[in-house]
Protein backbone atom coordinates (compact mmCIF):
# COMPACT_ATOMS: atom_id res chain seq x y z
CA UNK A 1 0.00 0.00 0.00
CA UNK A 2 1.27 3.48 -1.30
CA UNK A 3 1.31 6.90 1.03
CA UNK A 4 -2.31 7.81 1.80
CA UNK A 5 -3.26 11.37 2.39
CA UNK A 6 -5.95 12.01 5.12
CA UNK A 7 -9.40 12.84 3.14
CA UNK A 8 -10.33 9.36 3.64
CA UNK A 9 -9.21 8.96 6.71
CA UNK A 10 -10.83 12.01 7.89
CA UNK A 11 -14.15 10.98 6.38
CA UNK A 12 -14.38 7.31 8.23
CA UNK A 13 -12.80 8.88 11.81
CA UNK A 14 -15.81 11.89 11.28
CA UNK A 15 -18.45 9.13 10.78
CA UNK A 16 -17.60 6.72 13.52
CA UNK A 17 -16.64 8.75 16.06
CA UNK A 18 -12.83 8.06 16.82
CA UNK A 19 -9.71 10.22 16.07
CA UNK A 20 -6.30 9.47 14.11
CA UNK A 21 -3.45 9.86 15.90
CA UNK A 22 -0.63 11.93 14.45
CA UNK A 23 2.62 10.83 15.95
CA UNK A 24 5.64 12.93 15.80
CA UNK A 25 9.04 10.89 14.60
CA UNK A 26 12.44 11.91 14.92
CA UNK A 27 14.16 8.51 14.07
CA UNK A 28 14.36 4.87 13.31
CA UNK A 29 13.39 3.78 16.61
CA UNK A 30 10.59 6.23 17.21
CA UNK A 31 9.02 5.55 14.03
CA UNK A 32 9.35 1.54 14.50
CA UNK A 33 7.89 1.78 17.59
CA UNK A 34 4.98 4.10 16.81
CA UNK A 35 4.37 1.27 13.40
CA UNK A 36 4.68 -1.72 15.58
CA UNK A 37 1.79 -0.52 17.82
CA UNK A 38 -0.49 0.29 14.47
CA UNK A 39 0.26 -3.39 13.07
CA UNK A 40 -0.92 -4.62 16.25
CA UNK A 41 -3.85 -2.76 16.95
CA UNK A 42 -4.70 -2.67 12.64
CA UNK A 43 -5.15 1.08 13.04
CA UNK A 44 -4.22 3.77 10.50
CA UNK A 45 -1.53 6.20 11.60
CA UNK A 46 -0.06 9.52 10.18
CA UNK A 47 3.56 9.85 10.88
CA UNK A 48 4.36 14.21 11.25
CA UNK A 49 7.68 15.34 10.86
CA UNK A 50 8.79 19.26 12.23
CA UNK A 51 11.00 21.44 10.61
CA UNK A 52 13.02 20.66 13.21
CA UNK A 53 12.93 17.19 12.82
CA UNK A 54 13.99 17.25 9.55
CA UNK A 55 16.98 19.48 9.79
CA UNK A 56 17.76 16.77 12.69
CA UNK A 57 17.74 13.43 10.07
CA UNK A 58 17.56 14.60 6.58
CA UNK A 59 14.23 14.75 4.74
CA UNK A 60 15.69 11.85 2.65
CA UNK A 61 16.39 9.33 5.18
CA UNK A 62 13.10 10.03 6.83
CA UNK A 63 11.41 9.46 3.28
CA UNK A 64 13.23 6.21 2.98
CA UNK A 65 12.43 4.96 6.66
CA UNK A 66 8.47 6.30 5.90
CA UNK A 67 8.75 3.70 2.71
CA UNK A 68 10.20 0.68 4.98
CA UNK A 69 7.10 1.32 7.37
CA UNK A 70 4.38 1.02 4.41
CA UNK A 71 6.15 -1.84 2.58
CA UNK A 72 6.49 -3.51 6.70
CA UNK A 73 2.98 -2.90 7.89
CA UNK A 74 0.57 -2.29 4.30
CA UNK A 75 -1.16 0.25 6.92
CA UNK A 76 -2.49 3.14 5.43
CA UNK A 77 0.03 5.81 6.71
CA UNK A 78 -0.26 9.27 6.18
CA UNK A 79 3.09 11.55 5.75
CA UNK A 80 2.76 14.73 7.45
CA UNK A 81 4.45 18.25 7.89
CA UNK A 82 3.52 19.20 11.10
CA UNK A 83 4.02 23.09 11.89
CA UNK A 84 4.83 24.21 8.60
CA UNK A 85 6.27 28.33 8.91
CA UNK A 86 6.25 29.23 5.38
CA UNK A 87 5.33 28.55 1.83
CA UNK A 88 8.82 27.27 0.63
CA UNK A 89 8.87 24.65 3.48
CA UNK A 90 5.47 23.68 2.53
CA UNK A 91 6.05 23.82 -0.88
CA UNK A 92 9.57 21.59 -0.38
CA UNK A 93 7.84 18.87 1.70
CA UNK A 94 4.98 18.86 -1.09
CA UNK A 95 7.52 18.04 -3.93
CA UNK A 96 9.39 15.46 -1.86
CA UNK A 97 6.77 12.96 -1.62
CA UNK A 98 4.77 14.35 1.48
CA UNK A 99 0.97 13.48 1.38
CA UNK A 100 -0.01 16.08 3.61
CA UNK A 101 1.11 19.56 5.19
CA UNK A 102 0.47 21.86 7.79
CA UNK A 103 0.80 25.87 7.22
CA UNK A 104 0.67 27.49 10.43
CA UNK A 105 0.34 31.11 9.76
CA UNK A 106 -1.94 31.70 13.19
CA UNK A 107 0.65 33.98 14.15
CA UNK A 108 -0.39 36.09 11.75
CA UNK A 109 -3.03 38.73 11.31
CA UNK A 110 -6.67 37.12 10.18
CA UNK A 111 -6.39 38.21 6.21
CA UNK A 112 -2.80 37.35 6.19
CA UNK A 113 -3.58 33.59 7.81
CA UNK A 114 -5.79 33.46 5.10
CA UNK A 115 -3.50 34.92 2.04
CA UNK A 116 -0.87 32.23 2.93
CA UNK A 117 -2.86 28.89 3.55
CA UNK A 118 -4.47 29.37 0.12
CA UNK A 119 -1.37 29.59 -1.33
CA UNK A 120 -0.04 26.73 0.03
CA UNK A 121 -3.54 25.26 -0.84
CA UNK A 122 -3.60 26.11 -4.45
CA UNK A 123 0.12 24.51 -4.93
CA UNK A 124 -0.52 21.59 -2.94
CA UNK A 125 -3.88 20.46 -4.35
CA UNK A 126 -2.44 20.59 -7.61
CA UNK A 127 -0.60 17.79 -6.70
CA UNK A 128 -2.21 16.03 -4.90
CA UNK A 129 -1.41 16.84 -1.62
CA UNK A 130 -4.00 18.09 1.82
CA UNK A 131 -3.34 20.60 3.87
CA UNK A 132 -4.12 21.61 7.58
CA UNK A 133 -3.94 25.13 8.84
CA UNK A 134 -4.08 26.69 12.31
CA UNK A 135 -6.85 29.55 13.98
CA UNK A 136 -6.08 30.70 17.22
CA UNK A 137 -3.01 30.26 19.19
CA UNK A 138 -1.74 27.93 21.66
CA UNK A 139 0.48 28.27 24.81
CA UNK A 140 3.97 26.42 25.29
CA UNK A 141 6.89 25.85 22.96
CA UNK A 142 7.55 23.18 20.30
CA UNK A 143 10.49 23.63 19.01
CA UNK A 144 10.29 26.93 17.01
CA UNK A 145 7.27 27.22 17.59
CA UNK A 146 6.46 29.58 20.96
CA UNK A 147 3.68 31.34 22.73
CA UNK A 148 3.57 32.75 26.06
CA UNK A 149 -0.54 33.24 26.35
CA UNK A 150 -3.11 30.93 24.50
CA UNK A 151 -5.74 32.49 21.95
CA UNK A 152 -8.84 30.78 21.69
CA UNK A 153 -10.23 30.15 17.80
CA UNK A 154 -13.16 32.17 17.44
CA UNK A 155 -15.88 30.46 15.95
CA UNK A 156 -17.07 33.57 13.91
CA UNK A 157 -14.30 33.53 11.72
CA UNK A 158 -14.31 29.69 11.08
CA UNK A 159 -16.25 29.52 8.12
CA UNK A 160 -14.80 32.50 6.09
CA UNK A 161 -11.24 31.04 6.77
CA UNK A 162 -11.99 27.88 5.29
CA UNK A 163 -14.10 29.15 2.24
CA UNK A 164 -11.37 31.48 1.55
CA UNK A 165 -8.56 28.93 1.78
CA UNK A 166 -10.31 25.66 0.68
CA UNK A 167 -8.01 24.22 3.88
CA UNK A 168 -8.72 20.35 4.16
CA UNK A 169 -8.54 20.41 7.82
CA UNK A 170 -8.33 23.29 10.88
CA UNK A 171 -6.60 22.79 14.12
CA UNK A 172 -8.13 24.90 16.77
CA UNK A 173 -7.33 26.48 20.26
CA UNK A 174 -9.62 25.28 23.30
CA UNK A 175 -7.30 24.91 25.89
CA UNK A 176 -4.61 22.37 25.20
CA UNK A 177 -1.30 23.61 24.61
CA UNK A 178 2.51 22.36 23.29
CA UNK A 179 4.92 20.87 25.33
CA UNK A 180 4.77 18.99 28.75
CA UNK A 181 3.53 21.75 31.02
CA UNK A 182 0.25 22.29 29.30
CA UNK A 183 -1.49 23.37 32.87
CA UNK A 184 -0.75 24.76 35.96
CA UNK A 185 -4.24 24.26 37.79
CA UNK A 186 -7.17 21.59 36.39
CA UNK A 187 -7.30 20.43 33.03
CA UNK A 188 -10.25 21.81 31.10
CA UNK A 189 -10.91 22.26 27.31
CA UNK A 190 -13.44 24.37 25.47
CA UNK A 191 -16.01 22.05 24.25
CA UNK A 192 -18.12 25.04 24.03
CA UNK A 193 -15.92 26.35 21.29
CA UNK A 194 -15.55 23.00 19.77
CA UNK A 195 -19.45 22.38 19.18
CA UNK A 196 -19.96 25.87 17.79
CA UNK A 197 -17.04 25.07 14.87
CA UNK A 198 -18.97 21.64 14.37
CA UNK A 199 -22.18 23.45 13.86
CA UNK A 200 -20.84 25.77 11.65
CA UNK A 201 -18.56 23.36 9.90
CA UNK A 202 -20.74 20.16 9.86
CA UNK A 203 -18.68 16.82 8.42
CA UNK A 204 -15.43 18.97 8.60
CA UNK A 205 -12.26 17.76 10.26
CA UNK A 206 -10.93 19.23 13.28
CA UNK A 207 -7.20 18.99 15.09
CA UNK A 208 -6.05 18.90 18.17
CA UNK A 209 -2.29 20.30 18.51
CA UNK A 210 -0.27 20.21 21.83
CA UNK A 211 -2.63 16.95 23.42
CA UNK A 212 0.05 14.70 24.85
CA UNK A 213 -1.37 13.50 28.01
CA UNK A 214 1.98 13.25 29.84
CA UNK A 215 1.93 9.81 31.74
CA UNK A 216 2.78 10.07 35.13
CA UNK A 217 5.09 6.91 35.14
CA UNK A 218 7.02 8.92 32.71
CA UNK A 219 7.41 12.00 34.44
CA UNK A 220 8.28 9.75 37.85
CA UNK A 221 11.13 7.84 36.53
CA UNK A 222 13.01 10.54 34.57
CA UNK A 223 12.99 12.05 38.26
CA UNK A 224 13.51 8.79 39.77
CA UNK A 225 16.67 8.67 37.79
CA UNK A 226 18.28 12.23 37.98
CA UNK A 227 15.82 13.86 35.56
CA UNK A 228 14.35 17.34 36.47
CA UNK A 229 10.61 17.26 35.17
CA UNK A 230 8.45 17.69 38.13
CA UNK A 231 5.36 19.52 37.48
CA UNK A 232 4.33 18.19 34.23
CA UNK A 233 1.08 17.87 33.24
CA UNK A 234 -0.80 16.81 29.98
CA UNK A 235 -4.08 16.91 29.19
CA UNK A 236 -6.09 14.16 30.51
CA UNK A 237 -7.11 11.55 28.28
CA UNK A 238 -10.87 11.12 29.14
CA UNK A 239 -11.16 14.93 27.35
CA UNK A 240 -9.31 13.75 24.61
CA UNK A 241 -11.32 10.70 23.92
CA UNK A 242 -14.27 13.10 24.30
CA UNK A 243 -13.26 15.38 21.30
CA UNK A 244 -12.12 12.46 19.20
CA UNK A 245 -16.00 11.20 20.16
CA UNK A 246 -17.20 14.70 18.25
CA UNK A 247 -15.18 16.59 14.85
CA UNK A 248 -11.89 16.32 16.25
CA UNK A 249 -10.41 13.36 13.59
CA UNK A 250 -6.31 13.91 14.20
CA UNK A 251 -5.04 14.28 17.72
CA UNK A 252 -1.23 15.07 17.81
CA UNK A 253 1.08 13.30 20.04
CA UNK A 254 5.02 14.36 20.40
CA UNK A 255 6.04 15.13 24.32
CA UNK A 256 4.82 11.31 25.59
CA UNK A 257 6.89 10.17 22.66
CA UNK A 258 9.67 12.04 24.00
CA UNK A 259 9.08 11.24 27.85
CA UNK A 260 8.74 7.48 26.91
CA UNK A 261 12.02 7.16 24.91
CA UNK A 262 14.16 9.41 28.13
CA UNK A 263 12.10 7.67 30.92
CA UNK A 264 13.54 4.19 29.33
CA UNK A 265 16.60 4.94 28.48
CA UNK A 266 17.59 6.71 31.75
CA UNK A 267 16.36 3.74 33.75
CA UNK A 268 18.64 1.71 31.72
CA UNK A 269 21.61 3.55 32.37
CA UNK A 270 20.94 3.72 36.07
CA UNK A 271 20.04 -0.16 36.00
CA UNK A 272 23.25 -1.08 33.28
CA UNK A 273 26.02 1.53 33.87
CA UNK A 274 28.21 -1.08 32.11
CA UNK A 275 26.06 -0.63 28.89
CA UNK A 276 27.24 1.53 25.94
CA UNK A 277 25.96 -0.23 22.92
CA UNK A 278 23.13 2.36 21.75
CA UNK A 279 20.64 -0.89 21.01
CA UNK A 280 20.73 -2.32 24.42
CA UNK A 281 19.10 0.80 25.84
CA UNK A 282 17.06 2.10 22.42
CA UNK A 283 15.13 -1.24 22.05
CA UNK A 284 13.54 -0.84 25.72
CA UNK A 285 12.68 2.57 24.48
CA UNK A 286 11.22 1.60 21.03
CA UNK A 287 9.03 -0.53 23.06
CA UNK A 288 8.22 1.54 25.32
CA UNK A 289 6.92 3.68 22.56
CA UNK A 290 5.12 0.45 21.05
CA UNK A 291 3.17 -0.08 24.23
CA UNK A 292 2.43 3.83 25.17
CA UNK A 293 1.05 4.38 21.39
CA UNK A 294 -1.21 1.32 21.38
CA UNK A 295 -2.46 2.33 24.50
CA UNK A 296 -3.68 6.06 23.28
CA UNK A 297 -4.79 3.84 19.90
CA UNK A 298 -7.05 1.58 21.35
CA UNK A 299 -8.22 3.74 25.09
CA UNK A 300 -8.04 7.53 23.66
CA UNK A 301 -8.45 7.75 20.01
CA UNK A 302 -10.77 4.50 19.05
CA UNK A 303 -8.63 3.97 15.86
CA UNK A 304 -8.06 0.14 16.87
CA UNK A 305 -9.47 -2.28 13.83
CA UNK A 306 -9.81 0.85 11.41
CA UNK A 307 -7.18 0.62 9.29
Amino acid sequence: MPLVTTTEMFKKAYKGGYAIGAFNINNMETIQGIVEAGVETKSPLILQVSKGARQYANTTYLKKLMEAAVQESNLPIAFHLDHGDSFELCKDCVDNGFTSVMIDASHMPFEENIALTKKVVEYAHDRGVVVEAELGKLAGIEEHVQNDTHQYTDPGEVEEFVSKTGVDSLAIAIGTSHGAYKFKGKAELRFDILEKIEKLLPDFPIVLHGASSVPQKFVDLIDKYGGNVKGAQGVPEELLRKAAAMSVCKINIDSDIRLAVTACIRQHFAEHPEHFDPRQYLSPARTAIKEMVKHKIINVLGSDGKA
